[in-house]
């Protein structure tokens, strides 16, 4: 390994991930960051604990024998983010920070769900829900980008490690983590409810930031790239130099 990653961006779903190329070129010029990778295998069991124990293994290999375990910022978007936020949960001491995109309160409530459950609601076909979701992520679309972003979504659901199908729903127990915390999201996200802000709010320790994207929908990242990283870079350069000791995390 010729450079140690200071931050490792996080994808489970590989068919999204042409969505974090903008911001992560605009990362590459604050810090030395990677892309560290997920692929669901179709005889694996949908299982969120082997992603988080690869991502311990690989995280564990950037250690140095003459210096303290490795800390790394961890950043992901929708379903990528649940990953490292379970992974910060369990452990802590790795996490220099973490950058939630698009992940409520209550992480298990992603698009996901929201497509199985118009699935189970409305009478019709699975290309029709597809182009529901396609506005409800990303607005109103001409039709060759509306069957293009169905084509791709259609993938994301038959392909990458999945929470929810027709007739399971997985939960996950809200709250928040000991390591810093920066949660962002578009504020016209439909697919979060409410107000994540608010949402929010109860987990949140005196130096996490919560901030909500001007005009951003779910993938609010790739439409204003250098608006999220300059708020993930000013994040990062507001956090002590020093290791941070674990917090007693109360959870609610």
């Amino acid at each position: 390994m010729t450079q140690v990653p200071t931050a490792l961006w996080l994808t489970v779903s590989p068919h999204l991930k042409k969505f974090d190329q903008r911001l992560l070129c605009q990362l590459t010029r604050a810090a030395a960051i990677r892309r560290w990778e997920y692929i669901q295998t179709p005889d694996e069991p949908c299982c969120l604990e082997t992603p988080v124990e690869l991502l311990h293994d690989y995280i564990r290999r950037c250690d140095c024998a003459e210096a303290p375990p490795h800390q790394v910022h961890l950043l992901g978007h929708g379903l990528s983010g649940i990953i490292g936020l379970l992974y910060a949960r369990r452990f802590p001491h790795r996490v220099k920070s973490l950058t939630l995109l698009s992940v409520g309160a209550h992480p298990a409530n992603n698009w996901h769900r929201q497509y199985y459950a118009l699935r189970q609601l409305l009478p019709c076909s699975r290309d029709m829900v597809l182009a529901q979701m396609v506005r409800s992520l990303f607005g109103m679309q001409g039709h060759r980008l509306t069957q293009a972003l169905m084509q791709v979504l259609g993938q994301d659901l038959d392909t990458s490690l999945a929470l929810h199908s027709l007739t399971d729903w997985t939960e996950i127990a809200g709250g928040g983590i000991e390591s810093p915390l920066l949660v962002c999201w578009g504020a016209q996200d439909s697919i979060l409810g409410g107000s994540p802000q608010t949402q929010w709010q109860p987990w949140l320790k005196p130096n996490d930031r919560a901030w909500s994207c001007p005009g951003g929908r779910h993938f609010f990242h790739f439409d204003h790239a250098q608006q999220v990283a300059s708020t993930i870079r000013d994040y990062w350069q507001s956090l002590p130099t020093v290791r941070s000791q674990p917090l007693n995390l109360i959870q609610q």
